[in-house]
């Protein structure tokens, strides 16, 4: 028989099935500056708001029953830091981001109060990110890893952002692991 257990109550498990990639008009539902030892993170959290896919993360987030749920559409920004040795890649990707709000919000300008990005658009470009699980299975999911204006995600006049992909290591990768150490090698 089996052990019962508290809690027991039948509830469809949710799936989350990845945004496909591809570039989408998002509208920013809130934002935060998350800190760490390194440097400081803005964390932007979108919802796709317009075409097939509109309302893919809320729709996501209502049908999820955890309690310790999590917004699932977000687009990390590190902020840029003088002193870090990558601060001009950091800069750069920055001030794209918010060139891709000013130009999308009519006299819109970025005041650096993050609270106030709430409401406004952006075009998010997403790719494809594979991670490995703590099972060790390689799991493929997609993740915002770019901006730009909305004008050019409705004309199609943008491209997407490299894939981050694990790196792949030959098959005979470890072939040479058990050679012996001396000096009658195989070969």
């Amino acid at each position: 028989m089996i052990k019962h257990y508290a809690g027991m109550k039948a509830e469809k498990s949710v799936t989350g099935e990845p945004l496909p990639k591809g570039g989408y008009v998002v509208k920013i539902e809130g934002a935060r500056v998350e800190e760490y030892s390194w440097g400081s993170v803005l964390v932007v959290a979108i919802d796709v708001a317009e075409g097939e896919y509109a309302g893919f993360f809320r729709r996501q987030f209502d049908a999820n029953l955890n309690e310790d749920k999590k917004w699932k559409g977000t687009f990390r920004l590190t902020i840029p830091d003088e002193n870090s040795q990558y601060f001009a890649s950091n800069k750069r990707v920055f001030n794209n981001f918010i060139y891709s709000l000013e130009t999308s919000n009519n006299g819109y300008h970025f005041d650096w109060d993050e609270t106030k990005l709430k409401g406004k658009f952006f075009g998010a470009l997403y790719r494809e990110k594979e991670f490995e699980s703590n099972s060790g299975d390689i799991i493929t999911t997609t993740e915002c890893g770019g901006s730009t204006d909305i004008a050019s995600i409705r004309s199609g006049d943008f491209r997407l952002p490299k894939d981050k992909l694990l790196e792949r290591k030959p098959a005979d990768y470890n072939a040479f692991a058990n050679v012996p150490a001396d000096d009658d090698l195989p070969f």
